[in-house]
């Protein structure tokens, strides 16, 4: 009996479309975490996994040498009581009065990692390098150092304050990780540079905004010192003095914290 070729094209239709069928509810299937061996998440594990996470450095203070700061390294400079508080491995700031904490221990060449985060817009803070006695003499509360080189820490919504402030244009900062001197320090900063020529700007813009957590990679040696933001490194100078003091970490007007300080002594 011979076979009309009309109902042979129809029948060859329908099987296409059985098969495409199928593949699509294999693929479907193969999607699946449990069909790739993992375990399926809940709404909560899926909303931390889309959370924003910390690029971390290349170096994360981790191996031979490293060490973590914590409160028994810090002595407070110019604050008050309620200005620092060491909660559970984190340093906390109020960010009032303006001032200081600085190491007990000088340094010369280092290494040094710490993540920092701000909790207010437009918030302003920072680390100091090479402070000395000198700088840190007679300095009184809402007052900052007069020697160092400041690796500056500052929430993106402060060119916004700035302006609104001082009705002034802010390009002579950024908020992504300047490097510069201070009172009696000296430094030849690496390009680029700020329009006055005395801070080191960055060559990527890297941090993240408020509530964000922030990993720096700072390096000091023999007078040079390098600064990597989220594993990226971004700015720096050279032919720092004085190239010995103390590390500080700055209040200077809005909540900060700090978290995961560690450092390393180089020869």
């Amino acid at each position: 009996m011979s076979t009309c070729p009309l109902n042979v094209s129809r029948r060859g239709a329908k099987d296409a479309l059985r098969r495409l069928a199928r593949w699509a509810v294999a693929a479907s299937l193969l999607a699946l975490p449990s069909a790739r061996g993992e375990t399926p998440q809940t709404g909560a594990a899926v909303a931390e996994t889309a959370a924003p996470t910390v690029t971390a450095g290349t170096i994360d203070g981790v191996g031979p040498d490293w060490r973590t700061l914590g409160e028994a390294d810090f002595v407070v400079v110019n604050g008050d009581e309620s200005t620092w508080k060491f909660v559970d491995g984190q340093i906390h700031t109020t960010g009032k009065p303006v001032g200081v904490m600085r190491t007990r221990e000088k340094f010369t060449n280092f290494e040094y990692v710490v993540q920092w985060r701000h909790l207010e817009a437009g918030g302003n803070s920072g680390i100091f390098a090479w402070v000395t006695d000198e700088g840190l003499a007679g300095i009184k509360p809402n007052q900052l150092p007069k020697s160092g080189i400041e690796i500056q820490m500052l929430d993106h919504g402060y060119h916004d304050k700035y302006t609104q402030s001082t009705g002034k244009v802010a390009d002579w900062f950024t908020s992504h990780g300047d490097v510069f001197p201070v009172g009696m320090s000296k430094m030849k900063p690496f390009p680029p540079l700020s329009p006055d020529g005395s801070r080191s700007f960055p060559r990527e813009e890297r941090s993240l905004g408020v509530n964000r957590w922030n990993h720096y990679y700072v390096r000091g040696i023999n007078g040079e010192i390098r600064l990597w933001v989220n594993g990226v490194e971004v700015s720096g100078g050279k032919d720092c003095t004085p190239a010995t003091g103390y590390l500080c970490l700055e209040a200077e007007g809005s909540p900060v914290e700090f978290r995961e300080l560690r450092i390393r002594v180089l020869p």
